[in-house]
Order: structure tokens, then sequence, then C-alpha cells
């Protein structure tokens, strides 16, 4: 018998098509699991989906679908269905931060501009992080486990941040969105814990993403900033991780491995969590 049993359960990715996904995608994959990418960017879906047929000979589709659109969530559902079958996995990969949302100091001293500082960040910014990183993990939870809370089986997979844990300076949004990712992966798991439904989240470390490349890397240079830096000094492996060491936690929690876990987060961080500094 399989202890994973994963094989041709059907998983939908969101933020599928983005490099730590779709690296998520592919561990699925490898295990049998049919693959729904799903991502704002049609193309960019498809192109995915394509690969991972190709790789892992493993049935995949690529959707368009925005995570704060419920009609476009229930839309890309009804095609799931009549291409695939019922959702089995959701991964809440979708998220993100802004530089709309992203103060360029991090303390303030009282010399500098107000602008520079939380009094500048803009009210639009800090809306979009945080309805993206939390509405975003809400609203598909709330559309593809209706297939799983109807057959009693299903596991929900969300993504959360070393940011849930102790905010880190100049992001306030997405800090906030992070921690409130965690109390609604306990929140649900209390509600779906007697219909067979699993929720629980993998809280990564720092990676180098699109997303954070403007606060971690100099552009002109190339070189790591000094904010990049005290990130590596606060990391006892001193080094960034890479996408696909998320993928082990993440089979574990998709798996019958975890089959008696639910409503936990788990870092994959380098240690970061556990290291006071001294």
């Amino acid at each position: 018998m399989n202890a994973l049993n994963l094989k041709d359960k059907i998983a939908v990715i969101t933020g599928g098509a983005g490099v730590i996904c779709s690296t998520m995608a592919k561990s699925l994959a490898a295990e049998g699991v049919k693959i729904v990418i799903l991502d704002l960017n049609q193309d960019a879906a498809s192109e995915v989906a394509s690969a991972i047929e190709k790789e892992f000979k493993t049935k995949s589709i690529g959707l368009s679908a925005n995570v704060l659109d419920k009609s476009s969530l229930q839309a890309a559902l009804k095609v799931i269905h009549d291409k695939l079958g019922p959702v089995d996995i959701l991964v809440n990969g979708a998220g993100g931060n802004s530089p709309a949302a992203t103060s360029k100091v991090e303390k303030m001293d009282g010399t500098e501009k107000p602008e520079d500082t939380f009094f500048g960040l803009q009210t639009e910014g800090f809306d979009k992080v945080f309805d993206l990183n939390f509405k975003g993990t809400l609203l598909p939870s709330m559309v593809f486990a209706t297939d799983m809370v109807a057959r009693k089986s299903g596991v929900i997979i969300n993504i959360s941040s070393m940011n849930s844990y102790r905010p880190l300076t100049k992001i306030p949004a997405y800090s906030a969105a992070k921690a409130a990712v965690n109390n609604f992966t306990q929140w649900l798991a209390v509600h779906f814990a007697k219909v067979g439904v699993r929720v629980n989240a993998i809280a990564p470390g720092f990676l180098l993403t699109n997303q954070n490349r403007f606060l971690l890397v100099d552009e002109k240079t190339g070189e790591m900033t000094p904010r990049s830096r005290k990130i590596i000094n606060g990391t006892p492996m001193e080094r960034f991780c890479t996408p696909e060491e998320m993928c082990g936690t993440l089979i574990y929690l998709a798996s019958d491995l975890s089959s008696a876990v639910t409503g936990i987060i788990i870092p994959v961080d380098g240690g970061f969590s556990a290291y006071s500094g001294v």
C-alpha cells in the first residue's frame, strides 16, 4: 500500500505559474497527482501545465482565474469538473508584496520625510497586498472546498510566511495578511475537522522571488542589500531557501502521511524562527 495515497488525486494550485508554486505543482505531479495550474495569466498557466504533463505524464491543465473574484473561481471549478473531476487538494499559493505597501525606512528617528514612513503608505497599495494574500486564500478555499466537504475528504494547504510570526520592518500589509492566513488556517481546520477536510499551512523562510527582489538585491550592482544581509545573519543556515525545499513539507501535508494533522503551520526557514540572533 502506498503511504502517500496521492496518485490520481486532483490538485489546484493558485498562483501556479510562479516559480515557487510551479515547483510545488511539479512535486505533486511526480507523485501521480493530476494538476490544475490556476493563474491570472492564461498563457503562463498553460505553459506550466503543458511542461508538467510532458515531464511527468500526468494530466495537467492551465486555467486563468482571479483569486479575488469568486465567480471567476466558480467558472474555473466548472471547467475542472468537466475535464478532470472533483478537487482533492488545494494549494493557496497566490500572493505577493508591492512597493506601494512598503515603507522606505525601517525605523523612524524623526528626521525622515513623512512619506518615507508609515504615514506614506498608500491605502490602495495596502488593500491590494492584504486582499491578495488573505482574501486570495479565503475565496479559493470557499469555492474549491465544496468538493472536499461533499466527499468528506480533502486537503487545503495555505502558504504563509515568516512574517506571520514576527512582522518584518517595512512591509506591514504583507505581514498582517500572512498573520491572518495563520489564524484562518487554524479556524478553518477546526470548522472542517469533522467532515474529513484537513487545513494546514507552510511558512517559508526567505527565498529570492520577483516580489521581494526589489528589497533584497541592489538593482545597480546586483549585490545583496543591507536588509538581505540582515536576513542571512538571522538565518542559522546562512543562506536563502529554494522553492524545491518547500516540496517535502508539501507532500507530507497533502498525503496520508499527515492524516491526523490539521491546523498547523510548518516553518521551512533555515532555522530563522528558532534563532534569537545571539
